[in-house]
């Protein structure tokens, strides 16, 4: 009798267990060295820790390492997590096991960049990549005038994958410059002249310094710069100085983070696009509460396929017909 007692009360305490244990939520992002995934993670972090809920974080090893991913979704799926926020480093190479979460019943939300196809994520939280790129080099194109007729352009993109953010922001930036892109959901098939080349960065410092170099042996004449984010742009610079160029070339790039926009006051990038992964990870998190309380899925902006967390112009050399803000303005919003 004292033994059926102990295992009832043994029982009952699980069950009490398990009913009060959070709610758990997965965030994995393509490293966990870069600023705007730290950004990322703090704004999951207080989101999660707010409305009650364990926060599990995971990161590759390097910004395209899908296999770490991969690994971190399924150890999600193992601990019953009820959603998973995920900035993919393959955005088509993850989807199969995307697919298994989703048919585990977990919400599955891509943050900053969409999954390939996007409808392979329940939801896409992201800046419009397309948009921060157009406004970059729509910027370029006023400020450079009637030069911009003889530009000479370096493109230091993110890698050879052709990721889905990769391709937005590059695309849009030579459209906002008035490149004819051919086909936009593609990198590298531009026939305009004024185009130098393209180079791959990995979204790293050290990655916008060597592509910056590769691209200045082929042409020293070198005067407008795109680069994927910040860190290669803030390479991109140190290279450009090392040749006694720096004074030549305008610099433009999409992030946002309080030490790009300190460049943008001192003069190294010309302009960038602010995004906001703290925003976007928070409203996540969001939506994950909801899903689990009551089914809901998030919707999306209209007119997109995702849910714009938006994206704000930041130069200190404003033009005609192009919004921005000034980076002291910048400064007391970075990523926020």
């Amino acid at each position: 009798m004292l033994r059926t007692t102990l295992l009832a009360a043994t029982a009952t305490l699980a069950l009490a267990a398990s009913a009060n244990a959070a709610e758990i939520v997965g965030l994995i992002t393509k490293t966990d060295t870069n600023p705007f995934f730290v950004k990322m993670k703090e704004g999951a972090e207080a989101k999660a820790d707010e409305l009650g809920m364990e926060l599990r974080a995971y990161a590759g090893k390097y910004d395209g390492d899908n296999e770490t991913q991969v690994e971190a979704i399924e150890s999600l799926i193992a601990a019953g997590a009820k959603g998973i926020l995920i900035t993919p480093s393959d955005s088509a190479g993850i989807v199969p096991t995307v697919q298994k979460a989703r048919d585990a019943g977990i919400l599955v939300i891509a943050l900053d960049t969409p999954l390939d196809p996007p409808e392979a994520a329940d939801a896409t939280f992201a800046t419009d990549n397309f948009q921060a790129g157009l406004l970059i080099g729509q910027w370029a194109a006023a400020t450079m005038g009637a030069e911009a007729e003889n530009a000479k352009i370096a493109l230091l993109d993110l890698s050879e994958a052709e990721i889905t953010v990769d391709v937005l922001r590059d695309q849009g930036f030579l459209q906002g410059f008035g490149v004819d892109v051919k086909d936009v959901n593609r990198m590298r098939d531009e026939d305009d002249p004024r185009i130098v080349g393209n180079d791959i960065t990995q979204g790293a410092e050290e990655g916008g310094r060597t592509a910056m170099e590769n691209l200045l042996q082929r042409d020293q004449g070198i005067n407008l710069v795109y680069t994927i984010n910040e860190p290669a742009a803030a390479g991109a610079y140190e290279a450009l100085k090392a040749f006694g160029f720096d004074e030549q070339a305008l610099i433009v790039s999409v992030d946002g983070g309080c030490p790009g926009v300190k460049n943008v006051q001192e003069g190294i990038i010309g302009a960038t696009s602010m995004q906001f992964p703290l925003l976007m990870a928070s409203m996540g998190v969001e939506a994950v509460k909801a899903f689990a309380e009551n089914g809901e899925k998030p919707g999306t902006t209209e007119g997109l396929d995702f849910f714009n967390t938006g994206v704000e112009l930041v130069t200190d050399e404003p033009v005609e017909g192009v919004p921005s803000i000034s980076s002291k303005e910048a400064l007391e919003k970075c990523w926020g």
